[in-house]
């Protein structure tokens, strides 16, 4: 069975109704008659889990870069999201982040922000955007099993429905936002066409989460978190605390081979006291747990260099987790697929479509060049690392990279260039620039600081649990003193 579409008028088709699915509509309906999407599974009707993505257990949050694309192809996103209980959190300055060169300085002067929601409240509220759009529609249960056309053009997709029975859907333009499943490299196989280089970089870290009942209000709460320190002579384990709607903590705990965490509940906060500073295990024993733990261990960095390909067919883009993972502990996946769908809208609203994929794919590369520089140029520090291991250049550069995040914590400069790069609003290549190079060689003005930088009122707060507690030495040791109210901090003018 044939389903063409009427001379003159122009459809694309979908494959999956992820994130990148949905953003990618965003990003062609104003331009097209029509778009269909083609998902496998039912999608929920509210912010619920969505069946396949089971990283959506796991802490997530939208970098400045990701936030601001999502709001140029369905204004009003963000708002919806904090409407709805999300947080905007203002960058450093409501973050309480132990670096592998020491706790990051909480600038008053915030210069970039991330969004912390659950995947799921993310999920609807982008799904419910696009589906108000009445060219947009949604073809469930239904699987994409090839492609249509030969290696010059792709016009259209095999699809199967839940019967079983197969059929043809003819397409201008046919986008790929399968995600990690991807079978795209084996349907280009079939039209003649290679498969892609790929790099695949596992440092073998694996992820446990869990929710629990924040015991402080969470609205201006901070980002509270643990990141791992590949120097050590031990397994790298790292954590953090994100705040939610709901009044929750989203909470995620990563170890590397040699220390791994586990799903069982009781070992969840003992684990979280093995990072390298006691920070998050001594709020979480005053938090209730509301889910049990969730574990995986699909954290590879994997790319496929479509964009190298000689030979690229007409009418056929891809786009978020089918180009690229990465380990979630860098929270670069969602904002890498939202401007890789405005890269795509700015090629396809001023282009006519024959002969646009090649270009788009190569637009669509970009962001995903910057966020795989520093994920995969990360992980391939870690001793268990496979895939890739580090050469003298990748060392040096991390030992420059370390020297300029050690001036951050004392230097307003050297950490808005790091966030500027962290928020996928720079490339790396800014961060050799002769003024950074200068901060970095002159090092922080301030001295780092020595302990958790929480403000005044987070410390009252604090203070209150520990006393609801009634054992003030629970904890035992100077570690925690930060919940004895013997600790200073906050927001740091520039």
């Amino acid at each position: 069975m044939s389903n063409t579409p009427s001379r003159g008028r122009r459809r694309v088709v979908i494959v999956g109704g992820s994130i990148a699915g949905m953003l990618a509509a965003a990003a062609v309906k104003d331009h097209v008659d029509s778009v269909e999407i083609i998902e496998a599974h039912e999608l929920p009707a509210g912010p619920e889990p969505r069946t396949g993505v089971p990283q959506a257990a796991h802490i997530h949050w939208l970098q400045t870069g990701g936030a601001e694309a999502i709001d140029s192809l369905l204004p009003g996103s963000i708002d919806r999201l904090v409407a709805m209980g999300a947080h905007r959190i203002p960058v450093t300055t409501d973050m309480v982040i132990y670096s592998p060169e020491g706790w990051y300085r909480r600038w008053q002067r915030a210069t970039h922000y991330v969004i912390t929601a659950s995947r799921d409240l993310t999920d609807f509220v982008i799904r419910q955007q696009v589906l108000e759009e009445p060219r947009v529609r949604v073809r469930t249960r239904t699987g994409v099993v090839g492609l249509l056309g030969d290696g010059r053009v792709v016009t259209g997709v095999r699809l199967r429905g839940a019967d079983g029975a197969e059929a043809e859907l003819r397409a201008d333009l046919v986008i790929d936002a399968s995600g990690r499943a991807s079978r795209l490299p084996q349907w280009l196989g079939r039209l003649g066409i290679t498969e892609p280089a790929q790099d695949h970089i596992h440092s073998g870290l694996v992820y446990a989460s869990r929710l629990y009942r924040a015991p402080v209000p969470t609205r201006g709460w901070p980002v509270v978190g643990v990141q791992a320190d590949p120097r050590l002579p031990r397994a790298a384990n790292a954590g953090g605390i994100l705040p939610i709607e709901g009044d929750r903590w989203h909470v995620s705990l990563m170890g590397a081979p040699g220390g791994q965490p586990t799903r069982a509940a009781e070992d969840f906060e003992p684990f979280a006291r093995t990072l390298r500073h006691p920070v998050m295990a001594d709020l979480l024993q005053h938090a209730e747990p509301l889910s049990d733990v969730s574990v995986t261990h699909s954290t590879a960095n994997r790319r496929r260099y479509y964009e190298r390909l000689r030979s690229w067919p007409d009418g056929l883009v891809a786009v978020g987790d089918s180009v690229a993972t990465f380990n979630p502990l860098y929270a670069q996946g969602m904002s890498v697929a939202a401007l890789g769908a405005l890269a795509l809208r700015e090629w396809f609203s001023a282009r006519p479509m024959a002969g646009l994929a090649r270009r788009a794919q190569q637009a669509i590369a970009r962001p995903v060049d910057v966020a795989w520089t520093l994920a995969a140029g990360q992980d391939i520090h870690f001793a268990g690392t496979e895939g890739k291991k580090s050469n003298l250049t990748d060392r040096l550069l991390q030992r420059y990279v370390s020297r300029l995040s050690r001036t951050a914590t004392g230097s307003f400069h050297a950490a808005t260039a790091l966030t500027d790069v962290l928020a996928l609003q720079a490339s790396p290549a800014s961060l050799v620039r002769p003024g950074v190079l200068l901060t970095a060689l002159l090092g922080p003005r301030r001295p780092p600081p020595e302990r958790p930088q929480f403000t005044p009122a987070e410390q009252g707060l604090l203070n209150d649990l520990v006393l609801s507690c009634g054992d003030h030495h629970r904890h035992g040791g100077g570690a925690v003193e930060y919940l004895h109210g013997q600790a200073g901090g906050g927001a740091t003018r520039q």
